[in-house]
């Protein structure tokens, strides 16, 4: 088999107890969804900078793993929108909602914004989504007040009402809002399928784990080229819409 990016990280008493026990796969159904999540300029920063060195300038900079996964995820993206799967984005909430965020109030902290010029334009873009995977007209985005994008948002409604069965993510980060929104996914019955190129988290040891427990527990890991071919096979069919009322029903 393959080496997968966690093995590494795996003791001797892991990898017996991994080999012992097979993985039951979650597999896949036949109406796919894309989920992507907080693909959004404050991880990616403005350019490719050495992780130390970016999060002087963003604080949730997720430094070069950011930047190498993005080709992956428009491969993917491109594959889902020419097969007519559905694509939705997924990003924080900004200061105008009048509502903290999911880290300001974990910590009972108050979201400042800077008073350097420079500083402050950079906060109010740090939740837009980044050119590169920028949505088309057509697409769903949410603001997400949690770290999973299920929490809060009307994500669950609009997925029951296209009929999607399965949902293939990419996005960040791993070990947070990727993770947190598998394990709700999950919870509420989806085929979770996590992109394993097209996710990213600014530390590599939590980016391995993560996926080696989502892997075991919650979803299926799986390379790029299994997620494309399975997107071209199983292109969504149009959403049903409800039958009109006849005039003077009850």
């Amino acid at each position: 088999m393959a080496e997968r990016v966690w093995d590494r990280f795996l003791t001797d008493e892991d990898r017996a107890h991994v080999a012992a026990r097979p993985k039951n796969p979650v597999g896949v159904g036949s109406r796919p969804a894309l989920l992507l999540i907080d693909l959004y300029r404050g991880v990616f920063g403005d350019e490719r900078l050495p992780l130390l060195e970016g999060t002087k300038l963003w604080p949730g900079y997720c430094g070069p793993q950011a930047w190498d996964a993005l080709p992956s995820i428009q491969e993917l993206i491109a594959t889902a929108r020419a097969a007519g799967v559905p694509v939705l984005h997924v990003t924080g909430l900004d200061d105008g909602a009048g509502m903290p965020g999911w880290n300001e109030a974990a910590h009972r902290s108050t979201q400042r914004t800077p008073s350097e010029p420079a500083a402050r334009e950079r906060h109010s873009r740090r939740y837009d989504i980044v050119d590169e995977v920028a949505p088309i007209e057509g697409e769903v985005v949410l603001r997400k007040s949690s770290p999973s994008a299920f929490w809060g948002t009307p994500l669950v409604a609009q997925l029951q009402f296209l009929g999607i069965d399965t949902i293939v993510v990419a996005g960040e980060s791993t070990s947070g809002c990727v993770r947190a929104s598998v394990v709700e996914g999950c919870t509420y019955r989806f085929r979770m399928q996590v992109v394993e190129e097209c996710t990213f988290d600014r530390h590599r040891a939590a980016h391995a784990i993560n996926l080696f427990d989502m892997d075991q527990k919650y979803a299926d890991v799986i390379p790029l080229a299994q997620a494309t071919q399975y997107l071209r096979s199983q292109g969504a069919a149009p959403a049903a819409t409800p039958e009109p009322a006849l005039a003077g029903a009850r």
